[in-house]
């Protein structure tokens, strides 16, 4: 039974990442199927609690605790990059001077030039 279920799990893997590779191509094509499917998601969720005849109240309810157990709450609704910025007391970047932003861009730089000589070193070891 594993082994099947295993099975399945790498095709369906495989499967999407080939899609993903191709539909990565096409933005704008990507992002419509990928609006199709979680429309298609949310609308048979409310058909299911429809049929289970939930008031609005219940299914506020359920889906709170829903997302406040496996923790997708407060990033979902604020998202964690919101967070980590306040915590680390950063500007949104419209609060930021053309200078910080310039300074933060070749930061970045420098950090790229890194990354990609320490692929060549790695390269050149294998």
């Amino acid at each position: 039974m594993i082994k099947i279920f295993k099975g399945v799990y790498n095709f369906f893997d495989k499967l999407e990442d080939k899609i993903r590779g191709k539909l990565t191509h096409y933005p704008l094509i990507y992002a419509f199927i990928g609006s199709i499917g979680i429309v298609s998601i949310w609308r048979g969720i409310w058909v299911i609690e429809d049929n289970w005849s939930m008031s609005g109240w219940s299914s506020l309810i359920f889906g709170v605790i829903i997302t406040l157990l496996i923790g997708l709450f407060v990033s979902f609704f604020v998202g964690e990059n919101i967070i980590i910025s306040g915590l680390n007391k950063e500007k949104k970047i419209e609060e930021k001077t053309e200078e910080e932003i310039h300074k933060e861009r070749s930061v970045l730089r420098e950090i790229q030039k890194d990354i990609k000589n320490i692929e060549e070193e790695i390269s050149e070891n294998k």
